[in-house]
């Protein structure tokens, strides 16, 4: 049975998961949710999902919801094909997941609400973008990604030398930062080692077929 996601293509979490279905070379069929009649928020799509968001992962029958622990799934039941998106070396998996939870804890806290309070948050009809926390959002992003700058002078991704999950997990997120009417593009390209990072990881095929 080819796995089924139950998302949206123009959603980030669900990039996220067909992009690493992409590198892995699983096939898969992207089931549309119905988001304008609430399709997400119905009982029968709660019992898969209980947060009532998307996406989830239906591989034969057997569940997995959250986008990163999807990634994570398809990267294990994968391993032997595709990219090897999880280093199996002692070290180099140390490495990946210190970058992980650097995404988790240190990108997703400032790209993720930036993009709510630009993008969702007036799409849903809630209102204009709260500008002061923006702008403190934006600063927190300065202060980490100088951070990032520091990590890419030393190697070539945010797991370590190797392309991970870890690098896919930015992808979503932080290419809506870059959009137009985002603005926060020159986040990544003033600085050196951060922008030729972004430059990698975003002009991979997966990511680029993921995106049309």
């Amino acid at each position: 049975m080819v796995i089924k996601v139950y998302g949206l293509a123009m959603s980030t979490c669900t990039k996220r998961v067909i992009t690493t279905l992409k590198e892995k070379q699983v096939e898969y069929e992207l089931v549309p949710i119905d988001f304008a009649n609430q399709e997400h928020k119905s009982e029968a799509y709660l019992e898969k999902q209980p947060f009532g968001v998307i996406p989830y992962l239906d591989d034969d029958g057997f569940i997995v919801y959250e986008s990163r622990a999807i990634c994570r799934y398809i990267a294990a039941k994968y391993k032997d094909q595709g990219t090897q998106l999880v280093p199996t070396d002692l070290k180099e998996l140390a490495l990946f997941e210190q970058g992980a939870s650097v995404e988790t804890s240190y990108f997703d806290t400032f790209a993720s609400p930036i993009v709510f309070q630009k993008v969702f948050k007036p799409w849903k009809g809630l209102g204009d973008a709260d500008e002061e926390l923006v702008k403190q959002l934006a600063e927190k992003a300065n202060q980490y990604l100088d951070v990032y700058e520091k990590i890419l002078s030393k190697q070539e991704y945010i797991g370590g030398n190797t392309f991970t999950l870890a690098d896919i997990f930015h992808l979503p997120y932080g290419s809506m930062l870059t959009l137009p009417n985002v603005g926060y593009a020159h986040l990544f390209n003033d600085r050196p080692h951060v922008k030729a990072w972004w430059d990698k990881i975003t002009s991979r095929a997966s990511w680029q077929e993921a995106n049309q």
